[in-house]
């Protein structure tokens, strides 16, 4: 079983540099134990303009049987003969993948403190694979790596080359070229593309790997457009594994969203039409008017620990840390992108002890019951319901009102109605090409006062920014608590 990665460089940039991303020395072989044999890596060259590592695996076929595995979807094949004779020695697949997350571990994650700048940059990169098992052929193999960016040739590998009437093998050689990927990135998806072509793993899938499957496919499976069969396959066609990490997969896409883009319309203007105070200044934007009425609801509700959900970047959360009056703050998402983003811009890795035991990310879907959730004062949903699909609501509405259950919980959304205002919004589109809706307000507060209903909680009802006589305001805002009598409906419409 064989897989090379060869770079190319300048005197400046040499192409040995493969061996500091790598953490592997080119003037070495190595050997690295795994559970079914020896992971070989070497260099056959390396020098300034060309460097190739190769990893060899041998396969200790007796071991494989002995684990009580084998070829097949978590099982060993039937024949007992089959359990020795077979093609993983030799083939590239799941056993190749696991040497790959194992002995390139850190190349993986892209951490080089040798050459870090190397390592978030995209290098010339060509990858070969001579023996490749592939269902569906090389047209299957073309869709799930040119997508990404590769210059793809996947021969198919005939029966026998003396005899080609016999026609061609499962099997392709597989040459990739790219200039457009990390390291890490072109390791992460032969991770999850080499079991997907072969359509079979040496290992029982339980469901840690869903979470697996997220980790190597960020940044590029929420949008492959073969998201669903690579997932299919990746999961051993196990529908209930299937159905989860799809599910994780849209949030994501949603998550990773660039909040510029969403906030484009909020950004460009408070007030449609005042362009100009008559001061002469600029209207605030939006999204600092939604921001200011959450940090005032909260206050006005007494929170001090407070949960952000589909926190994104953080800007909500940097907001809260500016107030001691918030002794916790939790910002959760379901994108380690959004998260890493977030992390930066608090500058967690800077922040003092004492201000640092006031905040936590973590990653998270709000489509799943989590008992992380428990016992905070307050949770914000700003943003975010419009995201999804509205058969995804109720669990949505589950996992926050009901199991999380927070004393209060803010929820705000853009109205639709108020939408004629914008002079540079096309009629009948909405504020942003993701929304998979836009409520009016008597929608918004239908779902509102049903939410409350079924969950115990009241509910009044808040106008963020210019409320319009005709139309109303640009954002509602809603904001359910647990044991308060009467709706603050209209005054608070008023105060904002």
């Amino acid at each position: 079983m064989f897989l090379t990665i060869t770079t190319t460089g300048t005197p400046d940039r040499p192409a040995t540099d493969l061996g500091f991303l790598l953490h592997k020395h080119p003037d070495r072989a190595q050997a690295f134990s795994t559970s079914y044999g020896t992971a070989h890596v070497l260099y056959p060259e390396a020098d300034t303009e060309r460097c190739t590592a190769a990893l060899l695996l041998e396969v200790d076929a007796v071991a494989l049987v002995r684990k009580g595995k084998g070829k097949g979807r978590g099982g060993a094949p039937d024949a007992a003969l089959a359990q020795y004779v077979n093609d993983r020695p030799y083939a590239a697949s799941s056993l190749l993948a696991v040497a790959l997350s194992s002995v390139f571990s850190s190349a993986m994650r892209g951490v080089c403190n040798a050459r870090p700048e190397r390592a978030a940059e995209p290098l010339p990169l060509r990858i070969e694979v001579p023996a490749l098992p592939a269902r569906g052929g090389a047209d299957v193999v073309r869709r799930l790596f040119e997508p990404l960016g590769w210059a793809v040739t996947a021969e198919p590998v005939p029966l026998d080359a003396e005899f080609p009437g016999w026609g061609d093998s499962r099997y392709v050689r597989l040459e990739l070229e790219s200039t457009k990927l990390t390291l890490a990135d072109a390791l992460r998806q032969l991770y999850v593309l080499l079991p997907v072509l072969d359509d079979a793993k040496h290992y029982w899938v339980a469901d840690d790997e869903v979470d697996k499957l997220l980790r190597a496919g960020e940044g590029w499976l929420a949008e492959h457009p073969e998201q669903k069969l690579i997932t299919s396959r990746y999961l051993s066609r196990r529908w209930s594994l299937t159905r989860q990490a799809m599910e994780r997969l849209e949030l994501v896409r949603l998550a990773e969203t660039d909040d510029s883009e969403v906030e484009e319309i909020d950004n460009a203007v408070g007030a449609e039409g005042d362009a100009e105070s008559e001061a002469g200044e600029k209207p605030t934007p939006l999204a600092v008017l939604r921001r200011d009425a959450v940090v005032d609801a909260l206050k006005r509700a007494s929170a001090a620990r407070v949960l952000d959900l589909g926190c994104g970047q953080g800007q909500l959360v940097q907001a809260l840390l500016k107030d001691p009056a918030f002794t916790e703050i939790v910002g959760v998402d379901v994108s380690m992108r959004a998260l890493t983003i977030a992390s930066r811009r608090l500058k967690l890795d800077r922040m003092g002890e004492r201000q640092a035991s006031r905040v936590k990310l973590f990653q998270g879907s709000l489509a799943y019951t989590d008992n992380r959730l428990k016992g905070y004062d307050a949770a914000v949903l700003s943003e975010v319901i419009e995201h999804l699909d509205l058969p995804r609501l109720p669990a949505l509405e589950y996992a926050v009102f009901g199991a999380a259950r927070p004393r209060t919980v803010l929820v705000t959304t853009p109205n639709v109605e108020y939408n004629v205002r914008w002079e540079s919004l096309p009629a009948g589109h909405v504020r942003h090409g993701d929304h998979r809706f836009e409520w009016t307000r008597e929608e918004f507060r239908a779902w509102a006062a049903g939410v409350a209903e079924r969950h115990g909680y009241t509910v009044g009802f808040v106008a963020v920014g210019p409320d319009d006589p005709e139309v109303g305001p640009p954002t509602q805002m809603a904001v359910f608590d647990i044991g308060t009598v009467g709706t603050k409906t209209e005054k608070e419409a008023k105060a904002a």
